[in-house]
């Protein structure tokens, strides 16, 4: 399995061309309002409109999917979970499973839950698929001010990501060569699991002090100002990018306001 960080958009796609500032922005003032409600038209306005300006974006549908399939387990999970130990068992009882009823108060809740994972995250994967990350740390230093510190060891972090794909692969090419293998024993290979995974970390972590000291040595954290090879320009075109995000989260917070559906968080 290849991991892949580059853009995969259409790089000529008006909201694309968009400056990686500008673009999260955007995705974090289209999804704060979500966190206010725990009803479930709001999210699902917010994902029927990113689903509508996706086009914009340059991104196909198909990549869509491809990069959020992992949402869809996590759906599963929150389902589960909710059907499990949801507090608030009101509503129609549709099944009887012992002292886990499942009725309609269960179900919309989950369903909430659910479409608030799917409307706040798709922003996020949009976002880092029609942005190079050199551009985004670039921006970031120089158009959100954040120290250069942080945003280019944040880009050194973000690169090493593959590594530690091809990583997982080697070591568990290792062990099975050393006679290492769970086989079908479930239990067996999450015990395996998990020894792979932490063996993963410890070497993450010693690469992180090692790049850490070397970004050091190299002066990037002198405190003397940074020239930069690549400008990154906040245009007009940008500011209405944020305006139209705060618009847009307002219509589908509006909406379900007017309907009477709104179940604030707190209150």
């Amino acid at each position: 399995m290849t991991l892949v960080l580059e853009p995969i958009a259409d790089p000529a796609a008006p909201l694309a061309r968009r400056n990686p500032v500008a673009k999260l922005g955007a995705a974090l003032l289209f999804t704060l309002p979500l966190i206010s409600t725990l009803d479930p038209l709001t999210p699902a306005i917010a994902l029927a409109i990113e689903l509508a300006v996706l086009p914009l974006f340059g991104v196909r549908f198909g990549v869509l999917a491809r990069r959020a399939w992992p949402l869809l387990v996590a759906s599963l999970g929150l389902l589960v979970t909710m059907v499990l130990f949801a507090a608030d068992r009101g509503g129609t009882l549709l099944l009887d499973l012992g002292p886990f009823d499942v009725t309609t108060g269960v179900l919309v809740s989950a369903l909430g839950l659910i479409l608030r994972l799917f409307a706040i995250a798709v922003p996020g994967v949009i976002v880092f698929a029609t942005t190079d990350p050199t551009d985004l740390a670039d921006s970031l230093v120089q158009n959100a001010k954040a120290p250069a510190r942080f945003a280019i060891g944040a880009l050194a972090a973000f690169r090493l990501l593959p590594l530690l794909n091809h990583e997982w692969q080697m070591i568990t090419l290792a062990r099975r060569a050393r006679g290492v293998d769970a086989g079908r024993n479930p239990f067996a290979a999450l015990r395996l699991f998990t020894s792979t995974a932490f063996a993963l970390l410890v070497g993450a972590l010693r690469r992180g002090g090692r790049l850490a000291t070397a970004m050091d040595a190299r002066g990037f954290d002198s405190g003397i100002p940074r020239t930069h090879a690549r400008r990154q320009i906040f245009t007009t075109a940008d500011t209405w990018l944020l305006i139209g995000a705060v618009a847009l989260a307002a219509v589908a917070l509006g909406t379900s306001i007017a309907l009477g559906l709104f179940r604030p968080i707190i209150g």
